[in-house]
């Protein structure tokens, strides 16, 4: 079965709606007389407690109130921004433009000792060129309708980027081989990134692994794009929006499947030949 990368989202959602309808229950009201109470239409109540529809700071506040629970304000709109946290549309977070995306994770990246990433399309964000990432914002920007600040974000890209040389970290990254075939930008861009592959995977904090397209028997098909960091959290790039998945038997699947992942994949020599192949095929 695939791996479901929004099911901690609707998880948490559930627990919030749960709580709210357990709040009402107990205060022995209908859901007509809670929407009453509230001043909103009765479906609005059913949709909350459905975890169809999320609440906002202001519906919990007024459901607390009916319910004479107020106490739990503070902790009820703390676990409902959670669970919204962990699903984030792409156009919701770069409406301003993308170099803001770009800032917004370096702390993570900072806080994680174990970088785990699997990509499937495209080099991983922490080895891409200026001219890569310029090309690969600039569509971004094009296709989600945002201002397209590509080359400010590219270069914040590149700043982050710099975490791959402090000490006290480590990144293991897995690529399938066709990464090294979809061109972003021009045959100079591409090249330099390819170029670049070849000696980000020396790096001694780094190891590189890509999986030929020629493997004969897959233990695994190819999967989302992915982020494990540490063992507390997996980010999922889905083209709408990126998923955060916090609930730990889900990130035991998604090691479980980087494991399998990166022992299909080819390092040192036999990656380098692969992506020196990949540099004449520009040619």
């Amino acid at each position: 079965m695939p791996i479901s990368p929004s099911s901690s989202a609707q998880a948490a959602r559930e627990r919030v709606a749960r709580q709210l309808r357990d709040l009402r229950r107990n205060a022995g009201l209908t859901v007509t007389e809670l929407a009453s109470q509230c001043g909103w239409h009765h479906a609005k109540t059913s949709r909350i407690e459905n975890a169809r529809t999320p609440p906002s700071p202001t519906d919990i506040r007024l459901w607390c109130s009916a319910t004479g629970t107020a106490e739990q304000v503070p902790d009820l709109i703390a676990a409902s921004q959670h669970a919204e946290s962990l699903y984030r549309e792409w156009r919701q977070r770069v409406r301003t433009g993308l170099k803001k995306l770009q800032d917004s994770y370096v702390e993570l990246y900072r806080s994680t000792e174990l970088l785990r990433v699997y990509s499937p399309v495209l080099v991983p964000g922490l080895l891409q060129t200026e001219g890569y990432a310029r090309a690969l914002l600039s569509t971004n920007a094009r296709l989600l309708d945002v201002p397209d600040d590509a080359a400010e974000a590219a270069a914040a890209r590149m700043q982050r980027s710099q975490i791959i040389h402090e000490p006290g970290r480590r990144f293991s990254m897995v690529v399938e081989e066709a990464v090294l075939y979809y061109q972003l930008g021009n045959s100079e861009a591409m090249a330099a990134q390819l170029g670049y592959l070849l000696t980000a995977g020396a790096l001694p904090a780094i190891s590189f692994g890509i999986i030929p397209m020629a493997t004969p028997e897959r233990t695994l098909w190819p999967q989302e794009t992915f982020d494990v960091h540490d063992d507390t959290l997996v980010s999922v790039e889905l083209i709408s929006a990126e998923v955060n998945i916090t609930q730990p038997s889900e990130i035991a699947l998604y090691i479980k499947a980087f494991e399998r992942l990166r022992r299909m994949a080819v390092y040192g020599a036999e990656a380098r030949a692969l992506i020196l192949r990949a540099i004449e095929a520009l040619h």
